[in-house]
């Protein structure tokens, strides 16, 4: 089992404190200006991984949304990618072990894992890539909130796919190889993506570069999207997630992009001169 690595320090390690935020956060996330269609018929979602008490709150929005969508009763398993910051394992490495958070276990759903390793040999069975990375692990416990109120939700079980390499042709790659393995095994999927978006700039320059890449993102614009990243050379550390986010859920027949929240590290700071962004999306 990959036991929790950052709980104490990006999340409570309090079992009733990292509840009581999450159940919260969750509470508290409202989004009126987004289509409640949308909402409800979403295949991937966008959700931001720094400590909770930046970023909590943002992403409070995304797993708001996971539990109206209409699909939640029939989730089998729930692909989470994230970006490797740690510089371990493998380019494309994914985990076959179950986890853990201080709000209990997850099951890997190792059928899928197994299954999705061997699609190309770009993928990897690789446990130290995820040994010390945080961007899937802080997802875990909304998901788990969501599982102890949704019973429906308890069956589901996990893939931990971990980017090193996040070129739009392991994003395009990845993205396909879910999507077959998700139809091989008979499984109702959904797929979040971990990302921040701009890093360690003032407010104003990282949300002029943010609203470029969403705006692609909306737009269902990848290749956009990569391009952005490039050119304005906008931090957002998980824009291959993202991608393969984007290509999911448009195989699936999504036709646009949601902007559910965006927010920096500065508006819980109060210092906006060099901030952290984080935004919460959806694929619908």
């Amino acid at each position: 089992m990959r036991k929790e690595a950052v709980s104490g320090s990006f999340y409570p390690y309090d079992s009733a404190e990292l509840r009581e935020f999450v159940s919260s956060a969750i509470d508290s996330a409202k989004f009126p200006q987004v289509e409640k269609k949308a909402i409800a018929k979403a295949f991937s979602y966008v959700s931001p991984h720094a400590g909770y008490i930046y970023s909590g709150r943002t992403a409070a929005y995304t797993y708001r949304a996971i539990s109206e969508n209409a699909r939640i009763g029939s989730i089998d398993t729930i692909v989470i990618a994230g970006p490797n910051h740690t510089g371990y394992g493998r380019p494309i490495a994914i985990s076959i072990q179950d986890w853990h958070t201080p709000l209990g276990p997850v099951k890997n759903d190792v059928e899928f894992s197994k299954a999705l390793s061997e699609k190309s040999e770009m993928f990897s069975i690789d446990e130290e890539a995820h040994k010390y990375e945080h961007s899937i692990e802080v997802q875990l416990p909304f998901l788990q909130f969501l599982s102890e109120k949704e019973e429906s939700l308890r069956k589901a079980k996990y893939v931990f796919v971990c980017m090193g390499d996040q070129s739009i042709n392991a994003s395009e790659l990845l993205a396909s190889s879910i999507l077959e393995v998700e139809q091989e095994l008979k499984r109702n999927a959904v797929l979040i993506a971990s990302s921040d978006f701009d890093h360690y700039e003032p407010a104003q320059t990282a949300k002029s570069k943010d609203s470029k890449l969403i705006e692609a993102l909306l737009r269902f614009d990848y290749k956009k999207f990569n391009g952005l990243v490039s050119s304005l050379e906008d931090s957002a550390c998980g824009f291959g997630p993202i991608s393969v986010a984007l290509l999911y859920s448009k195989a699936k027949g999504a036709k646009s992009g949601y902007l559910l929240k965006y927010s920096n590290s500065g508006d819980t700071t109060g210092d906006y001169s060099e901030v952290v962004a984080y935004t919460s999306l959806l694929f619908a």
